[in-house]
Order: C-alpha cells, then sequence, then structure tokens
C-alpha cells in the first residue's frame, strides 16, 4: 500500500483589517489593527489537472469570508475571532477539509513590550470544537 500524501495547502497571509475587538473599552471604541493568516488543507489536485477556477478554491472568496468574520462582528477574545473565520472557511469552501487560521494583534495593551499577540486555531471538517 502507497503512502497518503500529505494535503495540499493555499496560504493567505497577512490580510490586515482595522476592527473594533477586544475586552477593553477603549478597544472596542477605539479599535486597531488585526492581521491573519489562513492555511487551507485539502486536494486540490483537480484543479491543478484542468487549471480552471471552479476546481479549486478562490482565494479572493476566501479573502471575503475573512474580511466578513472580521468586519461583521466585535469579539472580545481573538481566540473567538479566529473560531469564526474557521467556521466560516469549513462552511462556505467544500473543498477544504482542514483550516487553520492565525489571528495577531499587533500593539496589544500590555504592560510590557510585545510586538504582537497571536492566537492559532486548527478546525476540521466535522470537528466539534
Amino acid at each position: 500500500m502507497a503512502p497518503s500524501l500529505p494535503p495540499d495547502v493555499i496560504r493567505l497571509r497577512n490580510a490586515v483589517f482595522y476592527a473594533y475587538h477586544g475586552v477593553l473599552t477603549d478597544e472596542q471604541n477605539l479599535g486597531g489593527k488585526f492581521e491573519v493568516d489562513v492555511d487551507l488543507f485539502g486536494d486540490l489536485s483537480r484543479g491543478a489537472t484542468t487549471d480552471h477556477l471552479r476546481d479549486t478554491v478562490d482565494y479572493t472568496l476566501v479573502y471575503e469570508a475573512i474580511r466578513a468574520s472580521v468586519m461583521g462582528k466585535k469579539y472580545f477574545l481573538l481566540e473567538a475571532l479566529g473560531e469564526a473565520i474557521a467556521r466560516a472557511i469549513l462552511k462556505d469552501f467544500r473543498k477544504i477539509s482542514v483550516v487553520t487560521v492565525r489571528v495577531r494583534k499587533p500593539g496589544a495593551p500590555i504592560k510590557g513590550v510585545v510586538d504582537t499577540v497571536e492566537v492559532e486555531v486548527t478546525r476540521s471538517r466535522g470537528s466539534r470544537k
């Protein structure tokens, strides 16, 4: 039996948004910059063979799903925002079996010197997390 290949991956890196997420009132009222990365895992061989967009994942539409999640609702936690993005992608893109989402908040309000705070969530189709 031949070993199974790892899934193919499409990555979107550093999508940047100005939004109003956070626990503190200032974060919710003044807003701040948020950066998002996604890794989309699935079998992309059909698109690779046919060279047709309809046979793969349209990353323009993935970006729009990320944007809608980031801009559509205020979240207290980066964890909740990452979860919302992951769920939206799995719901809207059937060719994706696993998604990893990283959400960064540069200049998070921490009493100390930190460039950014990042949360990473990985979800798969049918996962109950």
